[in-house]
This record gives C-alpha cells, sequence and structure tokens, in this order.
C-alpha cells in the first residue's frame, strides 16, 4: 500500500483553518493583546527602516514598473499597487535588515509578515484596528505552529523557515482579514503551501534572503485571495503523509505541535525581538562581550582572544570563515558580528555600512576568536538552542567567562514596551519626521480602539 493511502492521524490543516476562521476578540487573553501591539510597532518600525534599503528599492521598482490596481500602499513611498503586491514588497522590507522579530521554537519572523499582509486589505476594505489586530494574532498563531511542527530539521534540511514556513502566518492573516469560514480558510492554507520555498544558502551573501520573506507575503495573500475565487487548495496540506509540507520539509517533523494547547497557549507571546541587526544566535555574544568590556573597560587592543562555545544550530547558523562578501554575509557571521563589538564598542543599523563590511581592523579582530561546538548545549534541547558560553582572554593575562541560556530579547530575557519604543525612534532616525514616529506608536497602542486603520496607512505611504 503507498504511504499516501494511509489515515491522517492529525488534520491539521482543517483544525487551524476553524481556529482562524472562529477565533474572537473575547477569547484572547489581555497580554496576547497588548504583546501583539508591541509585534505591531516593531514590525513596522523594521518594515519603514527596511524601506530605504537598495534591495527594497529593487523590487518596489520592479512592482511599480509591473502595475497593479491601486489598493494598498508600499509604505515609505508614494506608491499604491495590488494587496499581493505591496505585501510582496512590505514583507521584504521588514525582512531587509535582520531586525525583526523571532519565535525561538518556530524560526519564523511572524509579524513582519502577518503585519504587512493585514495592513494591505485592512487599507483596501477599510477594516478596523480590532478586526486587524485580530488577524495578525489569527496570522501569528498558524504561521508559528506550523513553524514549530517542522521542528529544527526544517532548518537542517537547507530551508529557509521565513520563505517555507512563513507563508503560513501570511496566509491566516490574509483569510481572516477576508472573513472566511473554515472552508475557505483551508483552501487558502492548501494554496499557500504549494507556494511555500527558500533556501538557506542565501545567508551566505545574496540579497534573495528578503525576497523569501516578500514572496511568503505575497503567496499568503494570493492564496486567499484565489480562494475567494473558488480556487481550491490541499485540504490536508500541513499533514498529508506524501508530499504534504511537514512530511517534505522537515526531516524531523512533529504534527502534533500543530494543535497542541490551541487556543489556550498562546504561541503570540513567545514572540521576541531583536535589539541587534543580526541573527539571533549571535545576540547572546555580542551582549556577554558588551557587558565584559563595559565592566572591564576593555577595548579591542586589551583583548587577546574569544572562546565561543555553542549549540550545533548556532554554529551552522553563524560560523564560517569572514569573506567580506556582502551584508547578509555580515549579518550572519558571528566573526563579524563579535569583530565589530571589539572594535567599535556596538552593534546596530551604522555598523554595517558598505565602509565598514570590509575594515581590515575587524577583518584582523576576527583572527583572535575561535569557536566550537559544545555537545552539552546540544544536550539541552532546541528550546535552549542560542545557549552559548564566551571566555575573554585579555591582554594581560586574565579570562573572564559567563554564560547566557535565552536569547536577549527572548520571553526569557526580554525587551520591554519602553526598549522597543526606544528601537522604533532608533530606526526612524533621520530617516523620516520624527512626529510621524510620535504619530504611529499613539496609534498603534489604541489601535484596538480605532474605527479605521486609515491614519496608520496615511503615516506609512508618506
Amino acid at each position: 500500500m503507498l504511504e499516501a493511502t494511509r489515515p491522517i492521524e492529525i488534520p491539521a490543516t482543517r483544525t487551524l483553518a476553524e481556529f482562524g476562521s472562529q477565533l474572537q476578540w473575547e477569547q484572547i487573553p489581555s497580554e496576547v493583546i497588548a504583546h501583539a501591539k508591541l509585534c505591531v510597532l516593531d514590525a513596522i518600525g523594521c518594515c519603514l527602516f527596511g524601506s530605504t534599503l537598495p534591495w527594497t528599492k529593487i523590487l518596489t521598482d520592479t512592482i511599480v514598473e509591473q502595475g497593479g490596481k491601486p489598493d494598498a500602499s508600499i509604505w515609505g513611498t508614494g506608491h499604491l499597487t495590488s494587496v499581493a503586491q505591496a505585501a510582496m514588497v512590505n514583507c521584504a522590507a521588514g525582512h531587509s535588515f535582520e531586525l525583526d522579530d523571532l519565535h525561538t521554537a518556530a524560526l519564523i519572523h511572524a509579524t513582519t509578515l502577518s503585519v504587512p499582509v493585514g495592513m494591505a486589505f485592512s487599507e483596501r476594505d477599510g477594516a478596523s484596528g480590532r478586526e486587524f489586530l485580530l488577524a495578525c494574532i489569527a496570522g501569528f498563531e498558524i504561521g508559528l505552529r506550523v513553524g514549530i511542527a517542522g521542528t529544527h530539521g526544517l532548518f537542517h534540511r537547507g530551508f529557509h523557515p521565513q520563505g517555507a514556513s512563513g507563508v503560513f502566518a501570511a496566509a491566516g492573516t490574509a483569510a481572516r482579514m477576508l472573513r472566511f469560514g473554515a472552508d475557505k480558510t483551508q483552501h487558502t492554507l492548501g494554496i499557500a503551501a504549494s507556494m511555500a520555498s527558500g533556501l538557506m544558502a542565501a545567508q551566505e551573501g545574496a540579497m534573495v534572503k528578503r525576497l523569501n520573506s516578500g514572496h511568503a507575503g505575497y503567496a499568503g495573500a494570493m492564496a486567499a485571495l484565489l480562494a475567494s475565487g473558488g480556487y481550491t487548495g490541499i485540504l490536508n496540506a500541513i499533514e498529508a503523509p506524501y508530499g504534504g509540507f511537514l512530511a517534505t520539509y522537515s526531516d524531523d517533523p512533529e504534527q502534533e505541535l500543530v494543535v497542541r494547547g490551541l487556543g489556550s497557549q498562546w504561541e503570540t507571546l513567545a514572540i521576541g525581538f531583536k535589539a541587534f541587526p543580526t541573527v539571533s544566535c549571535i545576540h547572546g555574544p555580542l551582549k556577554i562581550l558588551r557587558e565584559i568590556m563595559t565592566e572591564r573597560n576593555l577595548q579591542a587592543k586589551d583583548i587577546a582572544r574569544i572562546d565561543v562555545a555553542c549549540g550545533t544550530f548556532s554554529y551552522r547558523h553563524t560560523v564560517w570563515p569572514y569573506q567580506a562578501s556582502g551584508l547578509t554575509e555580515a549579518q550572519m557571521n558571528l566573526y563579524y558580528g563579535l569583530s565589530t563589538m571589539a572594535v567599535e564598542g556596538k552593534v546596530f543599523v551604522d555598523q554595517f555600512s558598505n565602509d565598514r563590511l570590509s575594515n581590515p581592523e575587524i577583518i584582523e579582530f576576527s583572527k583572535r576568536i575561535f569557536v566550537e561546538i559544545d555537545p552539552t548545549i546540544d544536550a539541552l534541547g532546541p528550546a535552549c538552542r542560542d545557549a552559548v558560553r564566551v571566555t575573554v582572554a585579555t591582554s594581560d593575562g586574565q579570562n573572564v567567562t559567563r554564560e547566557k541560556r535565552w536569547r536577549p530579547g527572548s520571553p526569557e530575557d526580554p525587551m520591554t514596551p519602553d526598549d522597543l519604543k526606544s528601537k522604533f525612534l532608533r530606526l526612524a532616525d533621520g530617516r523620516w519626521p520624527a512626529e510621524k514616529s510620535y504619530r504611529l506608536i499613539a496609534l498603534i497602542e489604541e489601535l484596538d480602539a480605532l474605527p479605521s486603520i486609515a491614519a496608520i496607512a496615511e503615516c506609512l505611504r508618506t
């Protein structure tokens, strides 16, 4: 008997469709709503900053040239285009500088998928702030659960989770914005699953990593638009034993994690944020080195050697000889991140300008950094995949060792609301008027009370 004819044990696609379509505002705990507002603020900040970058401008120019019904804004510009095309550009912009949110277990940046998609439909259809926020939360919960069920096996197989699992966050939000029932939501997820894509090789130097996110947003929006016209998708797209998403994309899927705790355990609360514009695995080492340098009043010349012990996930994701091949490599590379912190004392947007990527001082310092896999960190399990131990040896013969089990910015070591507002303002500084930043912060704080998102859309398009 072919494996494809075996009974399906968990109707994951249908269960998520029913959840997304039936979710009511009154069911969502107040702390989830408060956290979702922070997710919206952080996503919009990342998207607006990303809209100013060269790779986003190339994508914007290409989309504008293609034309499209002027229903939704390409943020940071005066351009209007179709809902799906706007979602593509804005989702790509959100992931364009490694500053967007992260859910540790799901491995996706759900906010920069759901928020642009939800905003595009809201702008077209005149939705209220509450409708928009509810759709985002539905998309977060759907996309994150598929990502969790894919496990790290999806990443280790070489797929970029943002482009693969991410389509479900976008599709879940789009289906809810269109007020679909369970049937059409199920078709939307089934269509989006066939549009999932994205390769992790992009991390070693290419613009296309951002496009993986843009395409996921486009796929989710387009899937819902197709379903609204009667187009059908694979009804068991997530769980099918042959050709289904989990079976195809992951070598270690756990189907039951799609539905475990659905509606009572809110994965939205596990969305963390980024203080540094690098891949998340580097955040712990960066914070440790900054703390040691501050406490000991160290400069780069005072550091003889840095030793890093990490897990296999972090090693595979961030450790290869730094070649100065471009921004993406620098943001994903542990040697560049630590060297930059040592040389400049900080790591934020300005530390990734073109003139710094090939800075001889940074490249020379990277030769003092040594990294190894520690099996005891792997033994802590996937939840502690970002755990790290850093030893700084000073030129006067002293050794300082620190450990972090949790990634800075994660729910276990969180950024505060004030931290996120400060990050938003730092991203805005010099790039758009300060009054717009404060206006957006105020609007998002009152998002669930807004009768329309028109005021937010106006800020985003100008």
